[in-house]
């Protein structure tokens, strides 16, 4: 199957088991993306933030420079600090088994995360490879926030803004591979809600 369809295939389906509401009052209506994610691994389920909640921060997992002859992965998950007045509730999709959470980030006080743009560094053949090293998000006030990731990689270009706050992610990722090369993170996609 061509991983374009199966990825497509696993979102109509999480949608229609409730990971994921489309076009309902309290669901999502309309996924960000950017085009320049890694080529390795699956997409995960999506996690969402409780109805009503927007993300205003974020927090990586990284895992720090292995050195010489270690098998760097960099980025190994995200997650988004959801928010509705001082509630606060945490989400994650998927995540790789190397590093450590950082700290969050937040958007200044009343302001959401809106886009994001993904640090990525393009296949080395032979050669250790990352693939996703550093997320970048765009807060409602125009706040920018630089993840602590790893400098591997340029950051592309911002993706669209969700119209109020991002309300979701899903994550590919690929899973550990023994003595092959890993990657972990390869790509993100958020998604928009409009309450």
């Amino acid at each position: 199957m061509e991983q374009g369809v199966g990825a497509n295939l696993l979102l109509l389906w999480a949608m229609c088991l409730g990971h994921a509401q489309a076009d309902g009052s309290s669901g999502y209506t309309s996924v960000i993306e950017v085009t320049n994610g890694g080529p390795w691994g699956d997409w995960a389920w999506p996690e969402m933030c409780p109805d009503g909640f927007f993300a205003s921060g974020f927090s990586l997992k990284v895992e720090p420079p292995q050195g010489i002859p270690g098998d760097d992965t960099a980025m190994n998950g995200v997650r988004l600090h959801c928010t509705r007045g001082n509630a606060l509730h945490v989400v994650e999709s998927q995540s790789g088994r190397w590093g450590a959470w950082s700290e969050p980030l937040w958007c200044p006080f009343g302001s959401f995360l809106v886009a994001f743009s993904l640090r990525v560094e393009a296949p080395v053949i032979p050669g250790d490879n990352t693939a996703a090293n550093n997320v970048r998000f765009r807060c409602s006030d125009s706040t920018e926030l630089e993840g602590p990731g790893l400098a591997w990689g340029d950051f592309g270009n911002w993706s669209e803004p969700c119209p109020k706050g991002i309300c979701g992610l899903q994550i590919k990722i690929e899973q550990p591979r023994g003595l092959r090369d890993d990657t972990a993170v390869n790509d993100l996609r958020f998604f928009c809600c409009r309450s």
